[in-house]
């Protein structure tokens, strides 16, 4: 049966169960959703028991959507909703988004906005026909999130034709014949750095991350395999989380003919957009080999289908995915696949926190079902304990006042995302509670733009923080000790300001970015120091720092500089968003259920096998330490 067949049968059944009061007028797959498009949306929301009859009788996620024709024009419908919505709600922006019929209207005060049971949204939705959803105003405004929504609302057509593709491809059918579940290791095993899987069905390819090496000029994953190609009959791509080395040439699909959906988390869909377009301006600035170029970004955000903590979706016509929270950075996952019916259960760590932080709440490990896992070692060794939160706090307070004592500066290398804003937090307190004296603390690259895409997202922070998200008085994150670094004139200020102050800038690795330029200038003083509170891959600028050398060879526009490093090199442990090897076995430990096989990568080969040993040692559980390029079959 073909998905047009399926669909016809689909419309047969609605429109016999639908009472000719309400006029459906299209049926269609978006997705993994069947929309009814109806010229009586107010009829439908008054019959809510009528969309889960229906839903029940499809066996398929079912959305009411207004017939764009009796949707009320934009300009029109912005000042009705600014008519029906009180003056105290204070509405800072407003936008539509067609391809879904929503308007979402941003406010500082969203109880007054949404009225008594829902006063002001029911009486929007008869006035205007639109669907909307009421949000409150992040206190940082991102012009990233701000663009990408734009770019989508100026594509909506395009859009919906693509979910409409993806939809005839999800409801394909399933192929008679053996089943088999197998997963390709094609980037990040036994190595940190390109992490990406491939899981294969009878009817399904789903590629796992797509990342990209920063510490290595030839740090692609192997898509060249032929598991792989043709890239185009690839049927959905799975992004656990932001960081480049999990997502940093999703692009490069679109470039080499895959057209399908792109599956994360709505802050993982920004946050990868922001640091893709970044590795794009430090790789030519830098005169490295431009691996893919911007339109081919626009192309994922395009494809992206934004999925929350929880929300359960088929991607094809076998799979059904479930994003869990990992605890690593904003609206990192687990995925979780769920594989034909009830054949076969089997979930991605990508990379995991298993402990409250400053900003999350620990990652996951209780599931539905699960006979298989494949888990991080990146701190797997058996010598890899980390301090805790606190430890970390007082061993950063401690080193940074010796630094100031001796008039010096300090230079922490942080990735934009995750580090950089725990970091932050752990600053704002020691000053807040005057442990260290009170001095800029400036933010270079991209931090101040992430940290305003961690506003955007509160419902993804831990408990604490999201109730003081929204207090500008409490917001740590927010904080007037905070300076945003604007261009290379003020950059140069600061860097030969004699007075002492604190940098966090990018990259993490010091591969690249505005960290290289305060290192050039600082490193030979030996009353500065640079502080290391992220890992630093083996081969990459930072470990070598990192370890102690102290002539350093950098490229720069095709020069070579040597720099004698003198100033003080200090490493604090316990702000990284991966488990050590305590808190790795416990996740194990309290796994429910716990799943047959385990399956190591994204660590160095020796914390790789150590930890595989050592789980099956302790647990007696089948463990593999897969290589790259080795596929594993499970069913």
């Amino acid at each position: 049966m073909t998905a047009e067949d399926v669909l016809r049968e689909m419309k047969g059944k609605v429109r016999a169960t639908v009472p000719p009061s309400i006029d459906v007028s299209d049926i269609e797959f978006e997705g993994a959703l069947v929309v009814l498009y109806t010229k009586h949306p107010h009829k439908f929301a008054e019959q809510d028991d009528l969309i889960k009859q229906l839903a029940k009788m499809l066996q398929k996620r079912i959305v009411v959507r207004p017939d764009p024709s009796v949707t009320t024009q934009e300009e029109t419908a912005e000042k009705k909703i600014r008519q029906i919505i009180p003056e105290e709600a204070e509405i800072t922006n407003i936008y539509f988004q067609p391809d879904v019929g929503e308007v979402t209207i941003e406010v500082m005060k969203p109880g007054v906005a949404i009225g008594k049971q829902g006063k002001y949204l029911n009486e929007i939705r008869k006035k205007i026909n639109w669907s909307p959803r009421i949000i409150r105003t992040p206190p940082l405004q991102s012009k990233t999130v701000h663009d990408i929504r734009g770019f989508l609302r100026m594509m909506s057509d395009e859009r919906k034709e693509i979910l409409k593709k993806v939809g005839r491809r999800l409801h394909r059918g399933v192929s008679e014949g053996e089943k088999y579940v197998r997963v390709t290791a094609l980037g990040g095993y036994r190595q940190v750095g390109r992490s990406c899987s491939m899981l294969n069905t009878q009817d399904s390819k789903i590629l796992i991350d797509v990342g990209v090496d920063v510490s290595d000029d030839c740090g692609t994953p192997y898509l060249h395999l032929p598991e792989v190609l043709p890239i185009e009959t690839i049927d959905a791509v799975v992004i656990t989380h932001a960081h480049l080395d999990h997502s940093g040439l999703v692009p490069l699909l679109y470039k080499y003919g895959y057209d399908g959906p792109v599956y994360c988390t709505p802050p993982t869909r920004d946050m990868m957009t922001l640091l893709q377009m970044d590795y794009l301006k430090v790789a030519a600035a830098d005169a490295k080999k431009i691996p893919y170029a911007g339109e081919h970004v626009r192309e994922v955000i395009k494809h992206c289908i934004a999925m929350n903590y929880g929300d359960t979706t088929d991607i094809t016509p076998d799979v059904r995915l479930t994003f869990h929270n990992a605890g690593h950075i904003l609206g990192s996952s687990i995925a979780h696949f769920h594989i034909g019916e009830g054949l076969y259960n089997i979930a991605f760590s990508g990379d995991i926190k298993y402990e409250k932080t400053w900003l999350f709440n620990p990652a996951v490990n209780h599931f539905p079902r699960l006979e298989a896992m494949f888990i991080e070692s990146t701190y797997g060794g058996k010598e890899d304990f980390q301090p805790s939160r606190r430890e970390a706090t007082d061993h950063l307070r401690e080193i940074t006042r010796r630094c100031l004592e001796r008039n010096g500066k300090i230079l922490v290398p942080v990735f934009a995302v995750g580090r950089s804003q725990e970091v932050m937090i752990v600053l704002e307190q020691l000053i807040a509670d005057k442990e260290i004296p009170e001095i800029p603390v400036y933010l270079d690259g991209m931090i101040w733009e992430a940290t305003a895409i961690h506003t955007a997202y509160p419902e993804y922070l831990n408990n604490k923080l999201r109730a003081q998200a929204f207090q500008k008085g409490k917001n740590p994150l927010l904080s007037d000790i905070f300076v945003r670094v604007e261009g290379q004139e003020m950059r140069q200020k600061i860097i030969n300001d004699p007075d002492p102050c604190i940098v966090l800038a990018t990259s993490g690795m010091m591969v690249g970015g505005p960290v290289m330029e305060y290192f050039k200038s600082w490193a030979e003083t030996e009353k500065n120091m640079i502080i290391f509170v992220g890992y630093q891959a083996e081969g990459s600028f930072g470990r070598r720092v990192q370890k102690g050398w102290r002539d350093v060879s950098i490229t720069s526009g095709g020069n070579v500089q040597t720099i004698r490093v003198n100033m003080m090199i200090e490493t604090v442990d316990g702000f990284s968003g991966h488990s050590d090897r305590r808190q790795l076995m416990n996740y194990i430990n309290n796994m429910s259920p716990r799943p047959d096989r385990l399956l190591f990568g994204h660590g160095e080969e020796s914390k790789c096998l150590d930890l595989s040993s050592s789980v099956h040692k302790k647990y007696n559980l089948t463990t593999v330490a897969l290589k790259n390029m080795e596929t594993t079959r499970f069913v």
